[in-house]
């Protein structure tokens, strides 16, 4: 519903061509292109009095998404918008730098030898891509046999990202989803092993939960894979979603043996845009070698003036992250990228003690875990209020974005929180966070929780 000005429209309009600032005075263009346009200034006001309503992104702990790059990676950034990636021909130092990226990535994951990948809008569509890989490889194997190839299925957790549920719809493959526990919130071989069978096409692990930050058991269900293997005569090949861990384990846990090092990982994502460092859209895919990624699946075309191919469900899009990703590798290179990932390490584990201090919380996983730089807890004991009460708490408060949820089926009955402690939340803000999560609690002891109608706004995300 509109508001009428205060002023007759013509002496609005009159003050607004003299002073500027004609914006103010009526609704922003909506449901169709402005009849007339206007001055470049009041355009970009109105376009930040509109988003000026959104979230701090500083202050958002739900996001895994960089919300903070040095200036002159913003430089960086900014002079190569125009720049776009796909035309190789016109930008082939471009083309050549995303190739850097890929073989020092394929390094960093312990490649055994020459492989290849791709740079993708992020690690959905990356993931994407990989299980379409894993597809057509099942398919090959399938045919070469002289079996059927109609009934694909794909085995994964219920602590992956939707994304995986996604390929499987989008691309008829049966979801052989493994429920989590009210007491374990990741999967290992035990799990995995009574969903495989010959229309298996891979099993996805994810490296960080997006739930808690912990891993899937890769080493188990690698040594699972192995003996089907070898007692079976099943090729199940294993994909690792390392969308949050892939740029977190290499750094904090460099002994640990998730990638490349095990032999049935053929493939892995990763998000540039997550603790790579990079704002978004940025993914990554990896394979372990050149034959893992079916060439049914390259397209070559020949465009403005270069044969080129191509593996991507996207074609248009801008340089700039790529170029930002490279930024970061010889900016920072393997010691920058180890302290930046011990100091977010260091800082989760401080809100970690200050809030389980408290008294009102506990922490959610198995202790001394390999995990993400993140806290995830949950009240200790019945209250008048829960979880979501807090999160709501906080954000009408303070402004932090600090999201509360259940976790997936069977394990729908417990209610978390979780702070991502990013390289913008450091030991001040950590701080600052661990008394204003306190504050809250003692204000909702006072007041009880939310009404009903509240609750379920929170719940369903429209309560901040």
């Amino acid at each position: 519903m509109s508001i009428q000005p205060a002023t007759p429209p013509e002496t609005t309009a009159s003050n607004g061509s003299r002073y500027g600032n004609a914006f103010l005075s009526s609704d922003a263009p909506d449901h169709r292109l402005p009849a007339v346009g206007m001055p470049a200034d009041d355009a970009m006001r109105l376009l930040g009095e509109e988003i000026v309503l959104d979230g701090i992104p500083m202050r958002n702990l739900a996001t895994f998404v960089t919300t903070w790059m040095e200036p002159q990676a913003q430089r960086v950034i900014a002079d190569n918008l125009h720049r776009n990636y796909i035309d190789h021909a016109e930008y082939p130092q471009t083309a050549e730098i995303e190739q850097r990226c890929i073989r020092m990535l394929a390094d960093l994951f312990h490649a055994p030898g020459e492989t290849t990948g791709t740079r993708t809008q992020g690690s959905s569509e990356a993931i994407m891509l990989g299980a379409l890989s894993l597809k057509w490889k099942w398919r090959a194997r399938r045919e070469a046999a002289g079996k059927s190839t109609d009934r694909p299925n794909l085995v994964f957790g219920g602590d992956v990202h939707v994304v995986w549920e996604k390929f499987c719809r989008y691309f008829d493959v049966e979801p052989r989803i493994i429920p989590l526990q009210s007491h374990k919130f990741t999967i290992g071989p035990e799990d995995v092993e009574p969903h495989v069978d010959e229309n298996t096409i891979g099993v996805a692990a994810v490296l960080g939960t997006t739930f808690t930050g912990h891993a899937d058991d890769i080493v188990g269900i690698d040594a699972l894979l192995t003996r089907l293997r070898d007692e079976r005569g099943l090729d199940v090949p294993l994909h690792i979603d390392g969308a949050s861990g892939g740029f977190v384990w290499p750094f904090l846990y460099p002994d640990s043996a998730w990638d490349f090092r095990l032999d049935n990982v053929r493939s892995i994502n990763v998000s540039g845009h997550k603790y790579g460092l990079v704002y978004p859209g940025l993914g990554w895919l990896i394979f372990r070698e050149r034959s893992d990624l079916p060439e049914d699946l390259v397209f070559y075309e020949n465009y403005l003036g270069k044969r080129d191919m191509t593996f991507t469900l996207n074609f248009s899009t801008g340089s700039s992250m790529v170029l930002a990703q490279y930024y970061n590798f010889i900016r920072y290179g393997h010691e920058g990228y180890r302290y930046i990932m011990e100091t977010m390490q260091l800082n989760a584990r401080a809100l970690a003690a200050a809030l389980v201090a408290q008294g009102d919380f506990e922490l959610v996983g198995p202790d001394g875990a390999e995990q993400l730089p993140l806290v995830a807890f949950k009240l200790a004991e019945e209250r008048n209020f829960d979880e979501f009460d807090i999160a709501s708490q906080l954000a009408a408060e303070r402004g932090w974005m600090l999201p509360a949820y259940t976790l997936p089926p069977n394990a729908e009955h417990v209610t978390i929180m979780r702070a991502l402690v990013k390289r913008s939340l450091g030991h001040s803000l950590a701080t600052t966070l661990a008394r204003d999560i306190a504050d809250a609690v003692q204000t909702l002891s006072v007041k009880g929780g939310l009404h009903e109608l509240d609750r379920q706004r929170v719940k369903t995300g429209t309560g901040y």
